[in-house]
C-alpha cells in the first residue's frame, strides 16, 4: 500500500492500480450491514422494553441501550483500518477496580459513550441505506454491463441489460461490457471518496476528543510519577540502610572498643562516652528517618504488619485489625501506611485520646481503613491538622478520605482506595 487513507490515495496518480478502491467498496458494504443489523436490533429491543416496561421489566433494557454504541463503535474503530491505516484509539478509560457495577457507572459517566450512542442511531437509521446503495450501484451496474456478453452466450438468443434493454447481437453486448469496464473505473472515484468522506465522519464520533486524550495521559502520567516516587524513596531508604546506618553502627561499635582500653576516670575516657552516646542518638535518628521513608516491615510482610507496628510505638494505645486477601499494590500500601501513621501522630498530638482502633478489610475492589479514637474530637482540616497533607496523599492513589469529628468525639478517619490484590 502507498498512501496511509483513501483521501490521500485520491489525491496521488494509480488508484486504479491500487486496493483503495477495492478496500472502500469492502468498508461501505460492512458497515452498511452492520448499520442495518444495528436498526433492526435497536427497533426489536425498544419495542419489547417499551411492551414490558408496563410491568417494569423493560426498564432495565430501555437503560441498557443507552450502552448499545460502545460495541458497535468498538466495532466501527476496527473497520476504519479498511480505509485509514491510522489506528482509532479507544476513548474509554479502564475501571479503576473489578466489577460490573463499576464498569457501569463508569460507562454511563463519559461523554464518549453518548457520543458512540448517537452514531450508532445515525449508522443505523441514516447512513445504512447510502452505503448499500453507492455499493450496489458500484457493483451492479457495472457488473451487469461486464457480464452482458457471457450472459447473451448462455441464453442463445438475448440478454435483459439492467431488466430495460434486450440485446440480441453479440456485438453490442461487447460494446456495453467495455462501457461497463469503463464505468467500474470512473466510479472507483466517487466511490473512495465517498468511503474516506463516511470514515472521517466515524472517526469524528468513535475517536477520543483532545479532553479525553488529556484526561488519559495525566491518569497514565500520575500512575507513573506513583511509581516511581515508590521506587526513589525505596533506593533512598535502601542506600541509607545499607550505608549511613551500618557506618554508624561500626563507629558505635569502634567507639564502644575505644572506652575499653581507654584510662577509666579520665578525661579521655568521659570524651569518649560522649562520643559513644552521641553515635549512639544519631543512630536512633537515622534509623527513625529511615523507617519514616519507607517502613523496611511494610516491604516485607505487609500493611497488617506494618499497622500494627505503629500501634506498638504510638503514644495512643492503640488495637488494630485487618481482613485482606493478600498483599496490595505497593503504592497502595504505602500511602495507606503514611495516612495511619499520620492519623495516630495526630490522636497523640491534639486530640487526648486514651485509645485508639485501626481496622482496615478488602472488598468490592476497595480497600477500606478507618482509624478511631475517642478523643476530644473537633478535627478540623483548615487547622494545620494534617488532614489535607493526608487526603492529599491518599488523592494521589485514586483514594479518598472522609472525617467525623464532632465536638467531643470520638474521632473517625475513613480512607477508601480502589486497588485489587496481589497475591493470595
Amino acid at each position: 500500500m502507498t498512501s496511509g487513507n483513501a483521501w490521500q490515495a485520491l489525491r496521488r496518480p494509480g488508484l486504479l492500480r491500487s486496493a483503495w478502491p477495492w478496500r472502500s467498496a469492502g468498508y461501505l458494504l460492512l458497515s452498511g450491514l452492520a448499520g442495518l443489523l444495528a436498526g433492526i436490533g435497536l427497533l426489536v429491543c425498544v419495542t419489547v422494553a417499551g411492551v414490558l416496561a408496563v410491568v417494569l421489566v423493560g426498564l432495565p433494557l430501555l437503560a441498557a441501550l443507552a450502552l448499545a454504541g460502545v460495541p458497535f463503535a468498538a466495532l466501527e474503530r476496527r473497520l476504519l483500518r479498511l480505509v485509514d491505516e491510522a489506528p482509532v484509539a479507544d476513548p474509554h478509560r479502564a475501571p479503576d477496580r473489578p466489577g460490573l457495577a463499576v464498569w457501569l457507572r463508569l460507562r454511563y459517566r463519559e461523554r464518549a459513550t453518548w457520543r458512540e450512542l448517537g452514531y450508532t442511531a445515525l449508522a443505523a437509521f441514516v447512513l445504512w441505506p447510502v452505503d448499500l446503495v453507492a455499493v450496489g450501484f458500484v457493483v451492479v451496474v457495472p457488473g451487469q454491463l461486464l457480464a452482458s456478453p457471457a450472459l447473451l452466450a448462455l441464453d442463445g438468443e438475448q440478454v435483459n441489460v439492467l431488466k430495460v434493454w434486450q440485446v440480441h447481437s453479440p456485438a453490442v453486448t461487447v460494446a456495453l461490457a467495455l462501457a461497463g469496464a469503463v464505468l467500474l473505473a470512473a466510479l472507483a472515484y466517487p466511490l473512495t471518496a465517498l468511503a474516506a468522506g463516511r470514515a472521517a465522519l466515524a472517526r469524528l464520533l468513535v475517536e477520543p476528543t483532545g479532553s479525553e486524550l488529556r484526561i488519559g495521559e495525566l491518569v497514565s502520567s500520575r500512575a507513573r510519577l506513583v511509581d516511581a516516587f515508590e521506587a526513589e524513596r525505596r533506593r533512598i531508604e535502601r542506600d541509607l540502610h545499607d550505608g549511613a546506618q551500618q557506618r554508624l553502627v561500626a563507629l558505635s561499635m569502634s567507639l564502644g572498643l575505644a572506652r575499653l582500653d581507654a584510662p577509666a576516670g579520665g578525661p579521655l575516657a568521659g570524651r569518649l562516652a560522649d562520643a559513644h552516646r552521641e553515635a549512639g542518638e544519631v543512630l536512633r535518628e537515622l534509623r527513625e528517618l529511615i523507617n519514616g521513608i519507607h517502613p523496611q516491615v511494610l516491604a516485607d510482610r505487609g500493611l497488617p504488619d506494618a499497622c500494627a507496628d505503629l500501634a506498638d510505638r504510638s503514644a495512643v494505645p492503640a488495637e488494630v485489625a485487618f481482613d485482606l486477601p493478600g498483599r496490595l499494590p505497593a503504592a497502595v500500601e504505602s500511602a495507606c501506611w503514611f495516612a495511619v501513621s499520620e492519623a495516630l501522630a495526630n490522636t497523640a498530638k491534639h486530640s487526648g485520646a486514651r485509645r485508639a482502633r485501626v481496622t482496615g478489610r478488602h472488598a468490592g475492589g476497595r480497600l477500606a481503613v478507618e482509624v478511631w479514637d475517642d478523643g476530644a474530637g473537633g478535627a478540623d482540616p483548615a487547622a494545620g491538622s494534617g488532614l489535607t497533607g493526608l487526603a492529599d496523599r491518599v488523592a494521589v492513589v485514586d483514594g479518598t478520605l472522609t472525617v467525623s469529628s464532632p465536638p467531643g468525639g470520638p474521632t473517625l478517619i475513613r480512607l477508601e482506595i480502589p486497588c485489587t490484590p496481589l497475591t493470595p
